[in-house]
């Protein structure tokens, strides 16, 4: 018997592993291209489209679909299993052993390459070094002027101007925000969300690691991040964007890290733009996985190497603005910010105290090809959020938080000048920083100064033009305007969307609105290359 049982036991052990390993597999091509292009409804929601004019960015084949017969073919083959897609990358992720997974480049000719998330099965390719370091992160993851009072989260949104702005009225309204974490629970019954509920803010949602439209689940890390946008507990806590509307991804398996998350992601970021979404909050970031095979080093944090990042940085050229934490591993060996902070274009976050020091576990830069990172700084150690279970304000620490603290302003802010691109828009943000002439490799640019850069941007050279007013507002079917000079003027009007709606010149006080609806926009007066910009209510 003992024989037998060392007999098993040798042949078990002497079996091959056939270990099963993530890759992504990306197509040559697309041939519905020129169909979708035609009928671009087909691929974008209307909102999408009109972000787009507003920014003057034209459709591509990133826009397009995966082709569905490439797809349907590659689900069929054997030995594999498919587990996202990105069409922007124009790659399949599959799950199978290595031998299967290469046969598929022989057995169709619609395949362009593919690579493995273990760069050591990824034949004459080295993206990245073979020196990894394990890291143990800190945290995984209505038109009129608002006078609020914000409670525990006064020095958080204070700290950033954020104030200054919702007392001019721009509290959001308008502005869809996607925010892409590790799950919502209690989103839907929490008292401290009531007002986004009873609002109709909450546009949608879903749970790309479940495949579910049940989106209130999984890790509470997203709650606590939407708190510090969304949350609303009447002279106790305001986050900082209460007026925007919301959508809500689940991309994050908070207990595991796998590359899947990254291709979860992209495809949450891809969704966010076809339904023309503003700025996306991301507080994750990755660097290392459960399999030490996977991770990454730091010459990968270029913003071109990772999957996540390589899709992030086209998420930006798609005029949304996204914002990400830079990570928590000031402390660690590590310390660098994680992928997709190291993307191009995208808002890196690191962390303060209250007293505007920073915190010793933000993330350093700068990336690997030497570009600034974090870009700036907000509230991030010791910043209120509120709690899941019980509903009310606590401390917490993290970038995790300072990013969601300045996605809400950036919101606030974009609002009130619905015009600019998404990188003019993070250009402005940075210029008011308080170091932005003598950035760190922690600090970034700084903390941003909002009220600042929107003062800076309404002010011009023509003192006529600073002393402009319109009245009455809200307005019916005229409105007037205050000018000092005889000159000609141009006035423009916008929708919230950024959507021009009228344009011409004009040398009296009064115009008519009677050809618009109700609702809000924003007036821009301009003379030469000097502007004012007023937010109008139509009644």
């Amino acid at each position: 018997m003992k024989k037998l049982l060392l007999f098993i036991f040798v042949n078990i052990i002497c079996l091959p592993m056939f270990t099963q390993e993530h890759a992504w597999v990306y197509l040559k091509d697309k041939p519905s291209e020129t169909t979708y292009i035609a009928n671009p409804l087909t691929m974008l929601s209307q909102r999408a489209l009109d972000r787009r004019t507003a920014q003057n960015i034209d459709l591509d084949s990133k826009d397009v679909p995966i082709e569905q017969t490439y797809y349907n073919q590659i689900v069929a083959a054997s030995g594999i299993t498919v587990l996202a897609k990105s069409k922007w990358l124009n790659a399949i992720h599959v799950l199978g052993e290595v031998s299967a997974i290469n046969d598929l480049t022989s057995t169709f000719t619609f395949i362009e390459s593919i690579e493995f998330a273990n760069n050591s099965l990824n034949s004459g390719l080295n993206l990245k070094s073979t020196i990894k370091k394990r890291v143990v992160h800190q945290n995984k993851f209505k038109g009129q002027l608002a006078d609020f009072d914000y409670g525990d989260a006064t020095n958080q949104i204070e700290m950033l101007g954020g104030d200054v702005l919702h007392t001019n009225g721009f509290t959001g309204e308008g502005m869809h925000i996607a925010v892409i974490d590790a799950g919502f629970p209690n989103v839907n019954t929490l008292a401290a969300f009531s007002r986004i509920r009873d609002n109709n803010q909450i546009l949608g949602g879903y749970d790309f690691v479940a495949r579910s439209e049940e989106f209130y689940a999984g890790d509470s890390h997203g709650t606590h991040v939407l708190s510090d946008i969304a949350g609303y507990i009447e002279g106790e806590f305001v986050g900082t964007a209460p007026d925007a509307s919301f959508y809500l991804f689940r991309t994050e398996d908070a207990p595991n890290e796998t590359p899947l998350e990254e291709t979860l992601w992209v495809e949450a970021a891809e969704k966010a733009d076809s339904l023309g979404v503003n700025v996306i909050n991301t507080s994750l970031g990755y660097t290392t996985f459960d399999n030490s095979d996977y991770d990454y080093s730091y010459s990968d944090m270029n913003g071109e190497t990772t999957f996540i990042s390589r899709g992030a940085a086209i998420g930006v050229t798609r005029g949304m603005l996204l914002v990400n934490s830079a990570g928590n591993s000031g402390n660690d060996s590590w310390k660098y910010m994680g992928a997709p902070s190291d993307a191009k274009g995208v808002f890196s976050i690191g962390a303060v105290n209250a007293t505007e020091t920073i915190a010793n576990f933000s993330s350093y830069g700068p990336t690997a090809d030497g570009r600034i990172k974090p870009d700036v700084l907000a509230h991030g150690q010791s910043v209120y959020i509120v709690d899941y279970i019980t509903g009310n304000p606590r401390t917490s620490n993290g970038t995790s938080f300072s990013s969601p603290v300045i996605t809400g302003v950036i919101a606030c802010f974009w609002q009130a000048f619905p015009t600019k691109t998404n990188m003019e828009i993070m250009q402005l943000i940075r210029e008011s920083a308080d170091r932005y002439n003598n950035p760190t490799d922690q600090h970034g640019y700084g903390i941003p100064d909002f009220a600042a850069a929107y003062t800076t941007t309404l002010s011009t050279k023509d003192l006529s033009l600073r002393k402009l007013s319109v009245y009455p507002n809200p307005a019916e079917d005229f409105i007037n305007i205050s000018l000092n000079t005889s000159a000609t003027y141009q006035l423009k009007v916008f929708s919230v969307l950024g959507e021009k709606i009228m344009e011409k010149s004009m040398n009296n006080s009064q115009v008519d609105l009677s050809e618009l609806k109700s609702g809000i926009y924003f007036l821009e007066i301009s003379k030469d290359d000097e502007k004012q910009v007023f937010r109008l209510m139509k009644k």
